[in-house]
């Protein structure tokens, strides 16, 4: 009786612990730079990424857009770094803002948005070490209310990625601060080198069914169906001359 009452002393200490458990944010602003001044913006950039945002958890990567409504803008994406790091994140004091605010905001039009993702390491395959180069960002409109219900069907698809492609690099994320109006709620990012590899068919559906059993794809789409509302995909190219961080990634990161 006395273990019973020492573990019901214990249980909320260890699901407030369990709540407290950090994990990775990617800060991601989608900046458009002037198209009078792109040269002005890329120098502006690559030298502020390259003094305040090129090691550690501040580490900053930029991407261009090269499709969809965003063709042509830039991505700095910094981390990822858990929600405590930002409070010590480069600022006034060590001559950050003032470098962004004058070598940086003066050529970019005043339409960026910021977004703010979290790190599904579970659901993600970052097993092999390897350079970045291409992304192909796929990113999903989710229904209210069924983030737990997409997560466990992200699972399955998990178990096909691990059991028939073992060698495929990508990330998972979730917009930890969703908005209706955007629909980016659920981010799949698939990494490759060579163009290529957009046109190979991987015959996904039929890997599915192998490992699910037959007629489960069917039954997975149906599902989906149910529980979102739309695809957003746009390709990235990795500009490691205008980054802080190189394109190397190690294997776990």
């Amino acid at each position: 009786m006395k273990s019973l009452f020492y573990w019901m002393l214990l249980v909320p200490l260890l699901v407030i612990s369990q709540e407290n458990q950090e994990y990775g944010v990617l800060e991601n602003a989608m900046l458009t730079a002037a198209p009078a001044k792109i040269q002005q913006f890329e120098s502006g950039i690559a030298a502020h990424n390259k003094k305040f945002h090129a090691s550690g958890p501040y580490g900053a990567r930029v991407y261009w857009i090269s499709n969809g409504p965003n063709v042509g803008k830039y991505i700095w994406v910094m981390g990822p770094l858990t929600w405590s790091a930002f409070d010590s994140r480069p600022a006034a004091e060590n001559g950050h803002d003032a470098d962004w605010n004058m070598n940086v905001l003066p050529y970019i039009l005043p339409e960026s948005d910021q977004t703010y993702w979290k790190f599904e390491s579970g659901l993600s395959n970052f097993s092999q070490g390897f350079t970045i180069k291409n992304l192909l960002v796929d990113m999903y409109d989710i229904k209210r209310f069924q983030k737990e219900k997409v997560m466990k069907m992200m699972e399955k698809i998990k178990k096909v990625m691990v059991e028939k492609f073992p060698e495929e690099t990508y990330g998972m994320y979730t917009n930890i601060l969703p908005s209706t109006k955007d629909g980016r709620d659920l981010a799949y990012v698939s990494f490759f080198e060579k163009s290529a590899w957009m046109g190979e068919d991987g015959k996904f559906p039929e890997k599915y069914n192998e490992v699910h059993g037959a007629g489960s794809f069917e039954s997975f789409l149906k599902e989906w169906g149910e529980v979102s509302q739309g695809q957003q995909s746009e390709l990235w190219i990795f500009r490691p001359d205008l980054s802080g961080l190189s394109g190397e990634v190690k294997a776990g990161n």
